[in-house]
């Protein structure tokens, strides 16, 4: 039985990502060049990698002449958003105060970051003085 196909992004799949949504359309030879001088992959993993994104409907082509110009399907936040809640499903019992818990558990968080959280806590917490609607 073959292993059942993930719609989440590989570390690999994720470099490629965040080279499509800097740049842009881009051709494989484009992609190849825009990774880091210390993280390299070779024209065919890029291309083999660039197929699979599209299967997975992150990605899109056109035909430019002979080479294919690829383009992301999936915004960035998109992408993110789909791999918490991916994350909070598996670990988490889709529980969002157990993944915060552990966040904030782990004691590498700073002060000002948790300054930040508790404003957004703050932001997010539904009004007390409004009556249900």
């Amino acid at each position: 039985m073959p292993p059942k196909k993930s719609n989440t992004l590989t570390e690999a799949e994720l470099r490629i990502m965040k080279i499509l949504w800097r740049r842009g359309e881009s051709a494989v030879t484009d992609i190849v060049a825009g990774l880091p001088a210390d993280e390299p992959l070779a024209y065919n993993s890029v291309l083999t990698t660039v197929r699979i994104l599209e299967q997975k409907g992150y990605v899109g082509h056109r035909q430019e002449g002979r080479a294919f110009v690829y383009r992301a399907c999936v915004a960035e936040r998109e992408a993110s958003r789909s791999e918490v809640r991916h994350v909070l499903s598996r670990f988490f019992g889709n529980s969002r105060e157990q993944l915060l818990l552990s966040l904030l558990g782990d004691g590498d968080i700073s002060p000002r970051e948790l300054e930040r959280l508790k404003e957004a806590i703050a932001q997010a917490a539904p009004d007390a003085t409004k009556e249900d609607e």
